[in-house]
């Protein structure tokens, strides 16, 4: 049974054209940010004279006295940011043309809760840092690497496993976001969320979409494992540890831009697909794992494995860049790889 059909070439000119955009508008965006956040404004100081000020973070700070090069930078400023803007403002209406022929064309994949909350914690600078998508939704990813569109029936999902990697920097977070953490970004998404107990791992909204933040366990099960919330917030999400997660986090990331179900791009990170393939086999050999999931796992794995093999054959698993995983671990690639007859076909009927 084939798990994945090729797409169009009108479907894979429609998703460059909207990935190409995608790209420039994030670009822009982030620049607009950047350069031209807070505001510039001339101030009468106690002497009389003017200063050229610079507000950001709602912080003022002088850029010096009036002079010919505090007059250009206040120029620039302004002029800079009002093209920044125009810019930014034509690509948002360029994507919002973009999103009906996507959905016309069927290439909208990615739930849109999902979405919402991988565009949040993106704008956060966290994707691809202190996150990673794993589970269901990256095969998203491995997808759209491959130019295809996987089952449907491998793609149904109610959730979405957020991959915390400890080893970030604190300083990466931005301070409304370490106040209330996790579980306040997804309460401001959607504010049925809540935790499902005290110190736990797992929020749920009113429509039963669960968002589960794991991590993996530290090679000395006497250690704390380092960080596990984003924040001290007692109503935050705590990572649980996980078997396993650790060939994830070391495995080599990929990432590309992925289309949602109302047409709307978004890009995000996920281990590389050969880690993915292997884990889920890993998973699906284990007792003491649902035996639903256990199936899940083992069509998840070979599907991605006939990817790679098919339309991905620069990924190797025989590859040094996975010398970060278990021996053992990359010896299961030979389960998912068809096994090649070197008999010579023959010339008689089997009589």
């Amino acid at each position: 049974m084939n798990r994945f059909k090729e797409l169009s070439s009108e479907q894979i000119r429609q998703h460059v054209d909207c990935e190409q955009t995608y790209e420039v508008y994030h670009k822009s965006l982030r620049e607009y940010e950047q350069r031209f956040s807070g505001s510039m404004s001339w101030k009468t100081s106690t002497n009389d004279k003017e200063y050229l000020y610079k507000k950001t973070s709602g912080i003022w700070k002088s850029l010096g006295p009036r002079s010919p090069e505090t007059e250009t930078i206040y120029s620039q400023f302004h002029s800079g940011r009002a093209n920044s803007k125009e810019r930014v403002t034509r690509l948002a209406q360029r994507l919002d043309e973009l999103a009906p022929v996507n959905r016309a064309m069927a290439l909208g994949r990615v739930p849109l809760l999902t979405a919402r909350i991988v565009r949040a914690l993106d704008k956060l600078g966290l994707i691809g840092t202190a996150i990673d998508v794993v589970g269901t939704n990256a095969l998203f990813v491995y997808e759209r690497l491959a130019g295809v569109h996987i089952s449907s029936g491998l793609l149904s999902t109610q959730d979405v496993d957020l991959l915390m990697d400890s080893r970030f920097s604190l300083r990466l977070i931005a301070k409304d976001f370490s106040n209330k953490g996790l579980i306040g970004l997804l309460q401001k998404i959607d504010h049925s969320f809540a935790p499902l107990a005290k110190n736990s791992y797992r929020a749920a909204n009113r429509d039963g979409f669960l968002v589960d933040l794991i991590k993996p366990t530290p090679k000395n099960l006497m250690s704390t494992g380092g960080k596990s919330r984003f924040s001290a917030d007692a109503e935050d999400l705590q990572a649980i540890e996980i078997e396993g997660l650790s060939w994830l986090v070391n495995s080599p990331k990929t990432s590309a831009v992925a289309i949602d179900q109302r047409g709307y791009p978004l890009s995000y990170s996920t281990p590389d697909p050969r880690a993915f393939a292997l884990h889920k086999l890993w998973l699906s050999r284990r007792a003491d794992r649902d035996a639903a999931k256990r199936v899940r796992d083992g069509m998840q794995a070979r599907v991605v494995a006939e990817l790679i093999r098919t339309r991905l054959p620069h990924l190797s698993f025989e590859s040094n860049d996975l010398q970060a995983l278990p021996l053992a671990l990359r010896q299961l690639a030979s389960e998912l790889l068809p096994v090649e007859n070197e008999e010579e076909p023959s010339l008689t009927p089997n009589w």
